[in-house]
């Protein structure tokens, strides 16, 4: 659905036509009864829930490194 309005009535009211613009719908601005640009509401996507083990693989670890730890040594137990 698409919906004109002069480039005076965006201007003045530029907040509410973007709060109540719904996924797909258009709002055509003109100037001079010329088309000059388009707001279009946009979809957003439902975030998928994390999956228990989607990560799994993508961290490989080569060896096992306790060198590195000599350094915290003072401060641990």
């Amino acid at each position: 659905m698409s919906t004109t309005i002069t480039i005076e009535e965006a201007q003045a009211h530029l907040t509410e036509l973007i709060s109540k613009l719904a996924p797909g719908e258009e709002v055509v601005i003109t100037v001079n009864e010329q088309p000059v640009a388009k707001l279009m509401g946009q979809h957003t996507p439902a975030p998928q829930p994390r999956q228990p083990g989607s990560a799994k693989g993508q961290l490989i670890i080569l060896a096992d490194d306790e060198e590195h730890l000599e350094d915290f040594k003072e401060y641990m137990p």
